[in-house]
């Protein structure tokens, strides 16, 4: 084959995959109802055209997923998942799902000191224009405690990005569904719930700001998840 028809081939080379991807996102929106019947839950926003980060909870691989499949469909074409080049990079499946269906942000954390910074990739997209679910733990919790110390980044993306929603997010039961180590889901009822976005304070320092963060998160959790303890735990 001649390099002229190469070339003449990758036009319709893009054009199939963008349709696999459309097909690959309905497909896992679908499987995602049918698992979890997941629900959305707005209180003290509603879904906005708005550009937005959307910072949550994280416990599964899954996480991600739950929560762009509950957007409505114009604001989830505008929203980029923030996901580790490790694990999404890992294979040409992962890749695809990762890099076309959910035109992920890809970041390193494998702490060898190459590539961009994480939070410089997270302001430069921001920046550009695009909305992005972000996970302020920093990592999987696979533990027991309810929710991790958050990291300093969505500080610094809250002073960088002034104009940006933030809107915190709390994902129900998907601990559950996917238990760290299984291949198989569980059929469980999931939520994501939705809360009042917050502002960087004029003068707000670090601490302060993550402190309140991470009370905005927890404050989203249904009754029967409460707990005191968790609640008073140092950021």
């Amino acid at each position: 084959m001649t390099d002229e028809n190469k070339n003449n081939d990758k036009p319709e080379s893009t054009v199939l995959r963008r349709a696999l991807a459309v097909v690959a996102g309905k497909l896992i929106i679908g499987a995602a109802g049918l698992l979890t019947g997941v629900r959305a839950i707005w209180s003290g926003t509603t879904p906005k055209a708005e550009q937005t980060l959307y910072f949550a909870n994280h416990t599964s691989h899954g996480d991600f997923v739950l929560l762009w499949a509950t957007l409505p469909p114009d604001l989830r074409a505008l929203t980029r998942p923030v996901a580790g080049q490790d694990y999404w990079m890992a294979s040409k499946v992962r890749q695809f799902i990762g890099a076309d269906v959910f035109n992920a942000l890809m970041i390193r954390r494998d702490g060898s000191g190459q590539g961009d910074n994480p939070v410089e990739q997270m302001k430069e997209a921001l920046e550009a224009g695009d909305s992005l679910i972000m996970f302020p733990e920093g990592t999987r919790n696979t533990g027991d405690e309810i929710l991790l110390p958050l990291k300093s980044g969505l500080f610094h993306l809250a002073r960088a990005c002034p104009s940006v929603r933030l809107v915190p997010v709390w994902i129900e039961n998907l601990k559950r569904v996917l238990p760290k180590g299984t291949l198989v889901p569980i059929p469980l009822a999931c939520t994501v719930r939705f809360g009042t976005p917050i502002k960087l304070a004029e003068d707000e320092d670090k601490n302060t700001f993550i402190a309140r963060a991470r009370t905005a998160m927890l404050d989203l959790r249904p009754e029967y998840d409460r707990n005191d303890k968790a609640e008073g735990a140092a950021s």
